[in-house]
């Protein structure tokens, strides 16, 4: 059995893990097409997935085939926000794993085989950027997804990764990735923001655990986020700007829990009756799921006060 990405679209929407798809397509001796790659390629490509981790090999496995489908799709002509929707619902069932970012050295690392809100929205961006630039290594995910993580595109070490969402929503409209609409929208009022967690529960971030010395240069980044404007719409209002919405939109949803700016992200997927759905990785669901419309999301959990948008440029 040769399984091709709508197989892996239906086991994906059949809540299949991805450990089942790998298991499968081994058995059959044909995981994906290497066809674009030379012998020696493939050759160094398998050898050095043999001397990775399960879960970075399948991760490589799972972007090739991906990468292979879309563009025999024509992913690729399609404009930013329409291929992020589709490789998002690609994504669905991919497992909800948090901590994916963490370990030393810090790195750019991606893992397709399970993600957290955060690292899903980020997956789908990088993934949909590379496609539209036209290339299509792992090598190009990397870079991509190290220039909208880090400060100003560059790595350099564990203070430079964008920890909080505000941070990376400011980083990345610099940048041009993305255009925060949320100030046009009707109803926008800004978001007042006292973020500190990071520097006040030191304990809850390895790095941070083991070198006190970096805990006041994260409150002094704190600060700074503090000292900007950022703009949200209340959940009272989310529901009139929904037909503003577009496929791929990056949604941060605000928080009233002390000491963060947003407590979930995800993206918006226009469904078939034309519905601004939420797209993201669920902790409650335990997966990435295509849950209801972004008004009815908001209004199940009472510490979520609104939504900050930002659209992929």
């Amino acid at each position: 059995m040769n399984l091709t990405m709508s197989d892996l679209t239906e086991q994906n929407e059949k809540n299949i893990r991805r450990r089942d798809f790998l298991r499968l397509s081994l058995g059959a001796g044909a995981l994906f097409t290497f066809g674009r790659l030379n012998a020696s390629q493939q050759k160094n490509r398998m050898a050095t997935a043999q001397s990775d981790t399960d879960r970075e090999a399948t991760t490589w496995y799972v972007f090739d085939h991906i990468i292979t489908y879309a563009r025999a799709n024509g992913f690729h002509e399609l404009p930013l926000g329409e291929i992020m929707g589709k490789i998002g619902k690609v994504l669905i069932a991919t497992p909800y794993v948090g901590g994916t970012l963490e370990g030393s050295p810090e790195r750019c690392r991606i893992d397709l085989t399970g993600m957290d809100c955060v690292t899903f929205f980020e997956d789908v961006l990088g993934i949909s950027r590379i496609l539209k630039k036209g290339k299509t290594t792992f090598d190009d995910l990397i870079k991509e997804i190290t220039y909208t993580r880090y400060r100003g595109g560059k790595l350099n070490g564990y203070l430079s990764r964008l920890h909080y969402t505000a941070d990376w929503i400011a980083d990345n409209t610099i940048k041009k990735v993305v255009k925060n609409i949320t100030p046009m929208l009707a109803g926008a009022v800004q978001l007042p923001l006292n973020v500190s967690f990071m520097s006040q529960h030191p304990q809850y971030y390895p790095p941070l655990a083991a070198d006190e010395t970096l805990v006041p240069r994260i409150a002094e980044t704190e600060r700074a986020i503090n000292a900007t404007k950022h703009w949200y719409v209340p959940t009272s209002a989310v529901k009139t700007i929904e037909p503003q919405l577009m496929t791929g939109d990056i949604i941060a949803v605000a928080t009233n829990k002390e000491g963060l700016d947003y407590a979930h992200t995800g993206l918006i997927f226009r469904d078939e009756r034309n519905r601004a759905r939420f797209l993201h990785a669920s902790l409650d669901k335990k997966r990435v799921f295509l849950d209801k419309t972004i008004s009815g999301y908001l209004k199940g959990v009472p510490s979520h006060i609104g939504i900050t948008i930002v659209r992929p440029i």
